[in-house]
């Protein structure tokens, strides 16, 4: 029963996606070219949400699943870190049409070259959680 909420979310969110157009790679690349604001409203629109929704969590000391409390740890702020990461992260978004979620609702919606992109954004993430002890952080 768990498991049903996790995937009725997950629903809920791939039907947003697609509703809302954001998974498609034409928005995408509109963005990217600064060709329209549409992309750039819903990330605007996340971000508030995502704000509101951490002051809410402060604000009511709101506990996760188990019950611990949801704290939000500074984070060592070093900048070139941020700005190359950013980089590689929007270079793959450019090139591929789709960021990590986009990536999963676009499988869902029968895009099945998709899983290609999936699969390297998975090696990535093995490749750098292998190497990361060696990286200057």
């Amino acid at each position: 029963m768990k498991g049903l909420k996790y995937t009725l979310t997950g629903l809920f969110f791939g039907v947003i996606m697609a509703k809302s157009e954001a998974i498609s790679w034409y928005r995408i690349q509109e963005m990217f070219r600064f060709q329209s604001f549409h992309m750039y409203g819903i990330i605007g629109t996340a971000v508030l949400l995502g704000l509101m929704a951490v002051a809410l969590i402060k604000k009511f000391r709101m506990k996760d699943t188990q019950g611990n409390p949801i704290s939000f740890p500074d984070k060592n702020r070093t900048w070139p870190r941020y700005i190359i990461g950013g980089i590689i992260f929007g270079l793959g978004w450019a090139l591929t049409g789709a960021c990590p979620g986009p990536m999963f609702v676009n499988i869902g919606y029968g895009y099945l070259a998709m899983i290609i992109i999936v699969i390297g954004a998975l090696a990535g993430t093995y490749l750098y959680g292998t190497i990361k002890d060696k990286l200057p952080h």
